[in-house]
């Protein structure tokens, strides 16, 4: 592995894990914040100025704009289910932080989910060169 290839390579994992963990933690954050109703459309609209809502509005800003980043030099087929691993950490946030019900079904999803993202992120590129770019 060249010294170009291993540079895009840590600069692929270090957005991968930027974009999974401000998705995590803006979801969090978001459901963390919302009130258990809200009755008109100007209630959703203030409901962005509560704190935890704002900050959770704040990461999925970050997690676009880094998805988009990482979209920009790394294959698409790589980068969906790598970041994935996201949905198997909101669930374990769910689980912990918001003591959420987490059925067996569901952990079979995720158990699935790990093995894909094992499967294509083992010695898989980040970028396929040449591929029409």
């Amino acid at each position: 592995m060249n010294t170009e290839t291993a540079r895009l390579r840590v600069k692929t994992w270090i957005c991968a894990t930027v974009v999974v963990f401000s998705n995590v933690f803006g979801n969090f954050f978001m459901k963390r914040g919302m009130p258990a109703q809200l009755s008109t459309p100007l209630a959703y609209v203030t409901v962005l100025f509560q704190p935890w809502v704002a900050l959770g509005v704040l990461l999925m800003i970050l997690w676009l704009l880094s998805r988009m980043a990482l979209l920009s030099w790394a294959d698409l087929s790589y980068v969906l289910p790598v970041t994935s691993v996201g949905y198997v950490l909101v669930a374990l946030t769910g689980k912990i932080l918001l003591n959420e019900q987490i059925t067996a079904k569901r952990w079979a999803g995720i158990v699935l989910i790990m093995a894909g993202v094992a499967l294509v992120s083992g010695r898989t590129a980040p970028r396929t060169v040449g591929a029409g770019r």
